[in-house]
């Protein structure tokens, strides 16, 4: 679909590239943000879409297979009381039923992969938003310390040159706030990438935790039986 080949674009995009090369890059990188934002919220949306449209067809799938199982039913009472007719037509319905639910069961594959690449997408596009905006605010920093630095430079030429001496220490002050923001943007993009470690490692626990429950159940089930 287009949404899903618009986001695939953002995806490749090679944020820090594309900052360096452009005449703007406050402008641009204002820009690519809204965009993701756009189309995360977008993405989003198409997830809600197809879990539903999963739910719906997997009800329809069971109504269906429950009508199968109903008219075999029939079909062996029928039998029981040498009814072979009502019987046989009791059969061409069970067989349509199932027919019915086999057919819904390949849309449900279907549907079922839609949304996982669906989820899987808008997963990403929300790391691509995080890491472009822990870049920007990087840019930022890193433009005023320029600007800043830049200041500092004129006033030390006005000196050089005898102009009116002027008080370097504002200045200086600015430049040392910028290197502090770029130091801290640094920073809050290292914590949040161990925060993300941190996370795999919590998720891969949960997840050996449920295997382990599951084969407990399992080998309960055999011992019952």
């Amino acid at each position: 679909m287009a949404l899903l080949e618009r986001v695939s674009t953002l995806l490749r995009a090679n944020v820090s590239d594309l900052l360096t090369k452009a005449e703007d890059p406050e402008k641009l990188a204002r820009q690519l943000i809204l965009d993701m934002e756009n189309q995360l919220i977008q993405v989003k949306t198409q997830v809600a879409i197809a879990i539903a449209d999963q739910h719906l067809l997997e009800k329809k799938k069971m109504a269906q297979e429950e009508s199968h199982t109903q008219w075999l039913r029939k079909a062996e009472t029928a039998v029981a009381k040498g009814q072979d007719a009502l019987a046989r037509a009791a059969l061409e319905r069970a067989l349509s039923h199932r027919r019915m639910a086999e057919a819904l069961a390949e849309q449900c594959a279907d549907q079922s992969a839609e949304s996982d690449t669906l989820r899987s997408t808008y997963s990403r596009l929300q790391q691509k938003l995080a890491e472009t905006q822990a870049q920007v605010d990087i840019l930022a920093a890193q433009l005023r310390r320029n600007r800043a630095m830049q200041k500092v430079a004129a006033a030390q030429a006005e000196v050089q040159n005898g102009a009116r001496p002027v008080r370097l220490a504002p200045l200086r002050s600015k430049v040392d706030e910028a290197g502090s923001h770029g130091r801290a943007a640094r920073t809050m993009v290292e914590i949040g990438s161990a925060e993300s470690l941190e996370e795999r490692f919590t998720n891969t626990e949960k997840n050996d935790q449920v295997e382990a429950l599951l084969m407990e159940l399992k080998e309960r089930q055999r011992h019952l039986s």
